[in-house]
């Protein structure tokens, strides 16, 4: 029998990925097995045939070129339909440092045989061979941070709530998803959710919580599907519920499904969600760590962010150290999306340039043309033109140019992009996103749709911009979060990279530049009334 790999990650199905594993499942000698995306979406479905040589990729297969490729030699891994040779090999793949998702497009997502096959669970059982502080000090010491967006370190999190006396604590996960161009939780859930049920369960063992929960948008059904059914697997097996594999932790989790509100990706909105209420900002302090879920101290973390736990446990922290820049430790996830020819996940140390990013990996621009701009970190992360490529991606680094990385997504456009429009689709999506809790961001945003509609015709221009400023000062010191705190970024990033969109010389572009790193130093830092 020749072991066929069929995508079942939403990106390969929604190209036609079921139908090819249902007439590859129809030809005699075959097994199909589904297995994660590798990320290179741009070749999906990307079939891969077991041989002696390794698993040959054949990219972009349709149902119905299945019989041609079969007859053509593919089952021996022959070269046909595009054959892109072995797939560990390809250079996109190969230059890569997976980390996180080192198994996702390797294994059935919910194997858990696979799973420990290809070093699962090792992580976890160093852990409950430790004293909980010492996992912690492991975390602490790795330098690993949030992959959410705010970059804390996550065993001073941890630190915070292992230290905490309470009769419960819990550990949840933020699967709440929403920035644009992001998808690198939903990959990770869908094609290896061992990963985070290990690290979560790392986690609670190392804080002493007995209750976990991951929170994933409804947008996610798959990743729901997977992460549930990966959850019964791992009881089934002794890896969750009581007296863990024998040991003295016991860990329950389960999974909570959001009702579509992006401010929920926020933590304290999640855990109102959570809660049964509506998602909505809470004041801080009291910070989740000590007054979280329930009003219990509480572990909050990104997917990305506990889906590194297991190697950091697996191989020390200062395997993990050893990797990364500075106080940027570790890998990132990049996620290449919008106009870009080669999209998909790319997991690299952090300290790659942004343009061996776009350039390098994602190849430029789909349609051929120059690209004009790139704006990273989500919808409300800066746009940056290619003349400041040569950024590294570090958290710091990127707080000095007036940016941040968020959670790793790259959107790319092309010369053909209004940035002035896209200045104003910040504000507009922050009033259509906002919780509505805080003025600044309820109003601010409402009034800075308004301000730059009448900067783009024409009306009373210099009045106006000024008045675009003082308002995005307000907003950035005035919101309760990030929501409203970082809605200035993309905004005053346009008006420096690209006045001439606004109807502006470039001077007036000069000036707002300058006023970008110390807006955003302080957005990034928290600081907040």
């Amino acid at each position: 029998m020749t072991t066929v790999y069929v995508p079942c990650d939403s990106a390969a199905v929604a190209v036609g990925a079921d139908a090819v594993a249902r007439a590859l499942e129809a030809v005699d000698g075959i097994t199909v097995l589904r297995n994660g995306s590798r990320g290179a979406l741009w070749l999906e479905p990307l079939v891969e045939v077991e041989t002696d040589r390794g698993r040959i990729g054949y990219p972009a297969v349709s149902a119905p070129a299945v019989a041609e490729l079969v007859a053509g030699g593919m089952l021996d891994g022959g070269d046909v339909g595009g054959c892109v040779g072995v797939v560990d090999e390809l250079p996109w793949l190969a230059g890569q440092q997976r980390v996180s998702f080192a198994r996702v497009g390797v294994i059935e997502p919910t194997s858990i045989a696979a799973y420990e096959a290809h070093g699962g669970y090792a992580g976890l059982r160093r852990a409950l061979s430790m004293d909980p502080a010492a996992v912690v000090e492991e975390v602490v010491e790795s330098g690993v941070r949030g992959r959410g967006g705010a970059g804390f370190p996550a065993g001073i999190k941890w630190r915070t709530v292992a230290g905490a006396t309470a009769d419960v604590k819990f550990v949840c996960c933020n699967a709440d998803e929403g920035d644009s161009g992001t998808f690198a939780d939903r990959m990770l859930m869908e094609g290896d959710p061992f990963t985070l049920i290990e690290g979560m369960t790392i986690a609670a063992h190392a804080v002493g919580a007995t209750e976990g929960y991951v929170y994933i948008r409804s947008e996610y059904p798959a990743a729901v599907t997977t992460m549930r059914r990966a959850i019964e697997i791992a009881y089934a097996h002794g890896w969750l519920g009581e007296r863990i594999q024998g040991s003295d932790t016991s860990f329950d989790l389960y999974i909570r499904v959001g009702a579509g509100a992006y401010i929920c990706g926020e933590e304290t909105s999640m855990l109102e969600s959570l809660e049964g209420r509506r998602g909505e900002v809470r004041a801080k302090p009291p910070i989740p760590a000590l007054h979280g879920l329930f009003g219990r101290p509480t572990v909050v973390n990104n997917v990305l962010t506990l889906g590194a736990v297991p190697m950091i446990l697996a191989e020390g922290a200062a395997a993990y150290q050893a990797r990364g820049v500075g106080r940027s430790r570790g890998t990132q996830v990049f996620q290449l999306a919008g106009n870009v020819r080669q999209g998909g996940i790319v997991e690299l140390d952090f300290g790659v340039t942004l343009g061996e990013l776009v350039e390098g990996y994602g190849g430029g621009t789909l349609t051929g043309r120059p690209v004009r701009a790139v704006q990273v970190g989500g919808p409300l992360g800066a746009y940056l033109p290619p003349e400041q490529f040569d950024l590294p991606m570090d958290y710091e680094a990127f707080v000095e140019a007036g940016a941040m990385v968020g959670h790793g997504g790259i959107v790319v456009f092309d010369d053909t992009v209004d940035m002035a429009g896209m200045a104003r689709f910040a504000m507009e999506f922050c009033a259509a996103e906002s919780c509505g809790k805080c003025t600044p961001c309820r109003i601010g945003s409402t009034r800075g749709v308004e301000v730059i509609d009448r900067i783009r015709a024409g009306v009373r221009r210099e009045e106006n911009l000024v008045l675009l400023e003082d308002l995005c000062t307000t907003m950035t010191k005035g919101s309760l979060c990030a929501m409203g705190g970082l809605t200035p970024m993309p905004v005053q990033s346009a008006l420096a990279h690209f006045p001439e969109d606004f109807g502006l010389p470039p001077a007036v572009g000069e000036a707002a530049e300058e006023a970008i790193p110390d807006e955003a130093s302080a957005a990034r830092e928290g600081t907040r009334p």
